[in-house]
């Protein structure tokens, strides 16, 4: 996997590197054909002493062997500091104008060729030769420039060498633009790769479940980086609820299944004892032991109702029998049928309301289920002296509160009261049962479009607020 990322990379360098090497050839290649067909340098600069010279015919008259300058022409010569010497046909001075002593007044033509080419002047001037057509006379003419930055070579070579030189030439530049492109392309790509290597590690941690990664964020994948580090971050905190909701399952299914074990034993103990036929039973006795086997068997109804009902309306398989109903009246029947309960017959519970008919629709029956359960936490995880109040009001949305002045619930537990399989800490003796009456009464509101709200306080009691849009919103 790492060869084959820092190989492409590779590849795309090197083949940059060798797209601009066969431009430059090309480049090279034509410039060299367009200065075998120009008739002078194609970069030539016009005010180049070469050019000067070849220009400067223009300001040498020449008439009867009398030879004169320009005004111009020798202003020129003095602003460039050069000097001219002219010669005619046999190479003899016909003309000078600012020439040094030692210049030679009589010239053969290999004197003329090694003056050009290579004698120079105090080490600075530089020698350039034009000429200048009268008629059918051609007069020659040397001009020296003083100055450190004129220089000129002279090459002489054979056009077969060059081709010759130029082919090995593009060989070697190739071989060497190609070995240089692999060394740069390499740590380029290395440099370049290193920080995917990172990330690819870490992804493939964070799919074997390690979430102990760090990548500093730096650099072109600065950003990349980071939400690596902060998908680590998550996926560890969604691992840690998970197993903090299986461990709370694992609990929870340990405490339903012993829940479920004490009734069943009873209802088991009594159906051998009656079943038993060295024993004679009183009417009486026969009597209280069906009714322990009922109670028990309506238990273990109920937590088996409770089951199927969560998961239904977890997976939103329960489809609501919504009625036009009366809140008042079916919160006042739920207070009412709780304090008929002998159980509950000595607990303190108020109920209040704003107006006697609230119109609402609602599945009553799971309505009931709902707020029960919520009136039921608040008498089993309290002391009998609580007190429970009651209230529903509209303004202009439906708002039930249940409202306590128990216990209280501590902050990390609010987080969870809501959950399935969470029982509190609180839980008293009379709390048995599935544990899933919370968050069975949270679906049930959810499911009717509402909205619950838990707050509490230890030592002040909790506050449970639903709101509900009623029919006339």
């Amino acid at each position: 996997m790492k060869w084959r990322l820092t190989g492409r990379f590779l590849v795309s360098v090197v083949t940059i590197v060798i797209l601009v090497v066969v431009i430059n050839i090309i480049l090279f290649i034509g410039v060299y054909i367009l200065q075998g067909t120009s008739k002078g340098p194609i970069f030539r600069n016009q005010d180049s002493p070469e050019s000067i010279t070849r220009h400067f015919h223009e300001q040498i008259n020449i008439s009867d062997n009398q030879v004169t300058l320009t005004d111009q022409g020798k202003e020129d010569l003095v602003n460039l500091q050069a000097w001219i010497q002219v010669l005619d046909e046999n190479g003899k001075q016909i003309f000078s104008y600012l020439t040094p002593e030692e210049v030679k007044d009589k010239y053969t033509p290999l004197d003329i060729i090694n003056f050009y080419k290579y004698r120079e002047f105090d080490g600075e001037t530089t020698i350039y030769i034009g000429e200048k057509v009268i008629g059918d006379r051609t007069f020659s003419y040397f001009m020296g420039f003083k100055s450190p930055y004129y220089k000129r070579i002279i090459l002489s070579y054979d056009s077969r060498g060059i081709f010759w030189f130029l082919q090995i030439g593009i060989v070697l530049i190739l071989i060497l633009d190609s070995l240089i492109a692999l060394i740069i392309g390499y740590l380029f790509s290395k440099k370049l790769t290193k920080p995917v290597y990172s990330i690819i590690e870490g992804i493939q941690k964070l799919a074997n479940h390690d979430y102990k990664i760090h990548l500093e964020p730096k650099g072109i994948y600065k950003g990349v980086l980071a939400n690596v580090n902060n998908l680590s971050f998550v996926l560890e905190k969604s691992e840690n609820e998970r197993k903090k909701l299986e461990r709370m399952k694992e609990e929870w299914i340990a405490n339903i299944s012993h829940d479920m074990k004490t009734p069943l034993a009873s209802i088991q103990g009594y159906a051998e004892l009656v079943k038993n036929a060295d024993y004679q039973f009183s009417m009486e006795e026969m009597q209280e032991y069906a009714g322990i086997i009922e109670r028990k068997s309506i238990y273990l109804k109920e937590v088996i109702d409770d089951l199927n009902l969560s998961t239904r309306l977890k997976n939103k398989e329960l489809t609501l029998n919504n009625k036009r109903e009366n809140l008042v009246t079916l919160l006042r029947d739920i207070v009412i049928e709780i304090l008929n309960d002998t159980r509950y017959a000595d607990r303190n519970i108020e109920f209040h309301c704003s107006d006697e008919v609230i119109h609402l629709e609602v599945d009553a029956l799971l309505f009931r289920r709902a707020i029960s359960n919520l009136i039921y936490n608040a008498i089993v995880h309290n002391s009998r002296d609580v007190c429970i109040q009651v209230s529903v009001e509209k303004d202009p949305y439906v708002r039930i509160r249940i409202e306590d002045t128990g216990k209280g619930i501590a902050k990390e537990e609010l987080e969870r009261i809501f959950d399935r399989y969470y029982r509190g800490t609180n839980t008293g003796e009379l709390h048995k049962g599935s544990g899933l009456g919370m968050a069975i009464a949270r679906d049930v509101v959810i499911a009717h479009g509402g909205k619950i709200r838990l707050q509490s306080q230890l030592g002040q009691g909790t506050q449970i607020e639903i709101q509900l849009r009623s029919i006339e919103n």
